[in-house]
């Protein structure tokens, strides 16, 4: 099934514990690694896939999903639309229950794919915003701490123009 509101994102975010991220970055400026980062640190088992890294986030890195030796509950895509199609059958032969298309990742033949085989499909959606949007994780990335604001501080009067 393609989820495109809320409730079906939450349902698809708390039925899911590990999640496979193929294209993790071991670059921590990197989007992928941000968003695997905080959905780590919020409780999430985080399962690296890149061939080109040993470990990122002190977790183990595989090479594809197949050799995965535990159970993936999501596939987390962080590689080019055309890349899809393929990790959307390894997703459905390791038996994965959702599968997701980060923003700008758009392949409708790679996500009618995998919901014809039963998996949730979310596409052209970040799973660190959507967890913080739903579940209240925001203030993660400093909004709503008083760091970030859309206030004007205030010039201290040393500060002011005479």
């Amino acid at each position: 099934m393609i989820i495109d509101d809320a409730a079906g994102l939450r349902r698809v975010l708390q039925g899911c514990r590990v999640i496979a991220v193929i294209g993790l970055s071991p670059n921590w400026n990197r989007p992928s690694y941000f968003a695997a980062k905080y959905m780590q640190e919020h409780g999430y088992t985080i399962v690296p896939v890149n061939p080109g890294a040993t470990e990122i986030l002190g977790r183990k890195c595989y090479p594809d999903l197949g050799a995965i030796p535990l159970k993936v509950d999501l596939v987390d895509v962080f590689r080019k639309a055309e890349d899809a199609s393929p990790i959307a059958d390894e997703a459905i032969r390791i038996g994965a229950s959702g599968f997701w298309l980060q923003l700008g990742v758009i392949n409708r033949e790679a996500a009618d794919k995998a919901s014809a085989a039963g998996l949730d499909v979310v596409m052209d959606r970040c799973v660190k915003i959507e967890h913080a949007r739903l579940f209240g994780g925001l203030n993660f990335a400093g909004v709503n701490t008083q760091v970030i604001s859309a206030r004007r501080a205030l010039c201290s009067p040393s500060l002011s123009a005479p």
